[in-house]
């Protein structure tokens, strides 16, 4: 994703860690010229990635 961001984007990386995850996936649908709705992460999964990847302390 930060490649996407960085790179495919052109973002800052303050831009980049500043934007929740259902604004990048929007920018990348809207420079990758895709459309219709984007579908959410789902309970399970975001509970999967959080047990992942916890936020450090």
């Amino acid at each position: 994703m930060i490649a996407a961001g960085l790179g495919l984007l052109g973002m800052s990386p303050s831009d980049f860690w500043a934007m929740t995850p259902r604004e990048l996936a929007a920018a990348l649908r809207g420079r990758l010229g895709l459309d219709g709705p984007v579908t959410p992460i789902m309970r399970n999964d975001f509970e999967s990635l959080m047990q992942r990847f916890p936020d450090q302390e």
